[in-house]
């Protein structure tokens, strides 16, 4: 009888642990309520909008702001008076109260189920095309503080050690991003707005504007960069590129940039 007893609360805690012992639950989830040896007061339900559920024998119970470890404890007091000594599992068996809210016009606004543990990495690859929105001044929010700012290093240039998890209630803010294009202008065929593209490089954008003319001063080549609190302007020698392989000068560009290529005054 020890061992069989010893095997049910091995099995119930790793039911728990299954779903995680922290998880909180909420109206709409799903759970599976069983008491050992007594098939009547095994059985599932939903949890309804007034966070309660209903148990035979017990009427309405509260189990809305539960951890399913402490709703088994409550459970499990509750039904003293009905079972001598009771052993009680609890199993969420269908999550819908967990979610992510999704928000800032660059990308499509929604809410997130979050069915399982997930990080934010793994959320934002959920959410399919980001290319419209500014990664730079997205940000993570939870309980009205930001817990995670600028998703770019993360998400694109691969730095995993940023990722955070995300939890139930999180918002997601993804701004739009507000100019997507590079600008070509100055000595060039043709002088032309082109759509960025994560790695585009300064000569790839020149290239596209149909290369130098005759006229171009490539080594008189500018980038003119604006950020929300400071403008630069970073000069390249272009030729030094094609005529000595330099790639040290073929700056990697960002949305908005104006390249300015001048021309010879001979």
């Amino acid at each position: 009888m020890k061992r069989i007893l010893f095997l049910v609360l091995f099995l119930v805690g790793q039911a728990v642990h299954a779903w995680g012992a922290d998880y909180v639950i909420g109206e709409g989830d799903g759970l599976e309520i069983a008491v050992w040896g007594i098939k009547e007061l095994s059985f599932s339900v939903k949890v309804r909008p007034d966070g309660k559920i209903t148990v035979p024998g017990l009427g309405d119970v509260a189990a809305s702001g539960y951890t399913p470890a402490n709703l088994q404890v409550a459970l499990t007091e509750k039904l003293k008076d009905l079972v001598k000594n009771p052993i009680v599992t609890v199993t969420v068996r269908d999550i819908t109260n967990s979610k992510v809210y999704i928000f800032g016009g660059g990308i499509k606004s929604g809410v997130y189920d979050l069915t399982r543990k997930s990080s934010l990495l793994q959320l934002l690859c959920s959410l399919g095309d980001v290319k419209t929105a500014d990664l730079r001044r997205s940000y993570l929010m939870r309980h009205g503080k930001k817990v995670k700012e600028n998703f770019q290093s993360l998400f694109v240039d691969g730095k995993v050690d940023e990722d955070v998890e995300v939890e139930s209630g999180d918002a997601l803010f993804m701004p739009l991003l507000l100019d997507k294009n590079v600008y070509v202008l100055g000595a060039v065929t043709m002088p032309k707005s082109i759509e960025y593209r994560e790695g585009m490089t300064i000569m790839e954008a020149i290239l596209e504007a149909g290369g130098f003319t005759k006229f171009a001063s490539q080594n008189d080549t500018i980038i003119r960069r604006k950020s929300p609190d400071k403008e630069e302007t970073i000069e390249v020698k272009a030729k030094e590129i094609t005529k000595h392989g330099d790639f040290s000068q073929n700056v990697k560009l960002k949305p908005g940039d104006y390249i300015i290529v001048k021309e010879s005054i001979f």
